[in-house]
């Protein structure tokens, strides 16, 4: 006998794929929605695509039809996401939605927004739990919006019962921002030295995207209203990603490590770089949903660096992640910038 209908919005992103996947495996009936109405070639047969695009009006109730038993929602972004699924109380059985660790500030008002600020790094309590406090709700930044998002659905209450997973930093296949690509390209161009700012301890937590499926699989099973924090069992620290990274390709890298924050522009800034550690408290998903792990960041490694190596075969970077490109720019690969600051530092040393 199946679970049910899970509808499944962003099915074709990087943690739609997988979502789909588990759900499937796990005997839900799946409809796999998105904007190109695509599919994923891990799906089975069985699994049904719908071309949809959210900001149609009316287009998400009619795709529907008579309802779901649970609506998963990779893509939901701020308070109108958040009042097209309450509209939908009555034919939507329960409601897993994808939120971001991004929500969380510090005792005195810092957090993601704020680190490019003069003394705006957030200094969280560790491990974090989904009782800090988090951002006001707006629509100005990713965070105020996503807290947004938060807020509106838990109002609906027992009418709409939602899981809020508050995602680490994503990782895996299909990431459109992979922030290993950051060491894997390094290596493929056959860098041999890396500048790593804060002696190379920096921590922010990781969610393999099999893990975030996971974890989507078990809330469908056990619906409530509640926000859980989504992350791998260890927060390895960027020195030990990018060693990691090192083992999966074969290669020795000398990394020269520096106290504090990046000693000059972006060198030594990596993806992961904040001045003090972001680890997420896992304990409520184990109590609440029974959550195990099915992953690691080391054993899921292999995988991650095999396809972005071959995303990046015979193209530019950008070409290959034009968002990530958008995001952190031609910095990311300032070669020049870092042998200029190496020079000065061996003729220091």
């Amino acid at each position: 006998m199946g679970r049910g209908r899970a509808f499944v919005l962003g099915a074709t992103g990087q943690v739609g794929r997988a979502a789909v996947r588990a759900l499937a495996k796990d005997g839900w009936d799946v409809t796999a929605v998105s904007r190109g109405g695509g599919r994923d070639g891990t799906w089975g047969s069985d699994v049904r695509s719908v071309s949809l695009d959210r900001e149609d009006e009316g287009a998400l109730a009619a795709a529907l039809g008579d309802g779901c038993d649970v609506l998963v929602d990779m893509v939901a972004f701020d308070g109108a996401h958040a009042r097209q699924l309450t509209g939908l109380t009555g034919r939507v059985g329960s409601a897993v939605v994808i939120s971001s660790g991004a929500v969380y500030e510090d005792d005195r008002g810092r957090g993601f927004d704020t680190q490019g600020e003069p003394d705006g790094a957030p200094h969280y309590p560790l491990p974090i739990p989904e009782t800090q406090r988090t951002v006001a709700p707006g629509d100005t930044t990713y965070a105020t919006r996503k807290i947004q998002l938060e807020r509106e659905l838990l109002a609906a209450g027992g009418e709409l019962p939602v899981t809020l997973l508050r995602a680490g930093a994503i990782h895996g296949e299909h990431c459109r921002t992979p922030r290993e690509l950051y060491f894997v390209k390094r290596l493929l161009d056959g860098r041999g030295r890396r500048v790593l700012a804060y002696d190379g301890m920096c921590r922010f937590h990781p969610v393999h995207v099999s893990n975030l499926a996971e974890l989507i699989r078990l809330a469908a099973l056990r619906p409530a209203s509640r926000v859980l924090n989504s992350g791998d069992p260890q927060a390895p620290t960027v020195s030990e990603i990018a060693a990691a990274i090192d083992d999966v390709l074969g290669r020795k890298t000398e990394t020269v490590l520096v106290a504090g924050a990046p000693p000059e522009g972006h060198v030594g800034e990596t993806p992961w770089t904040s001045a003090h550690p972001i680890v997420y408290d896992m304990a409520s998903a184990r109590q609440e949903l029974g959550y195990v792990p099915v992953t690691d960041y080391a054993d899921s490694l292999p995988g991650t660096v095999e396809w972005l190596a071959a995303e990046l075969h015979g193209r530019e970077w950008t070409e290959a992640f034009p968002k990530m490109a958008r995001n952190y720019g031609e910095a990311l690969f300032d070669y020049a910038a870092e042998d200029a600051w190496l020079e000065g530092y061996d003729h220091r040393a």
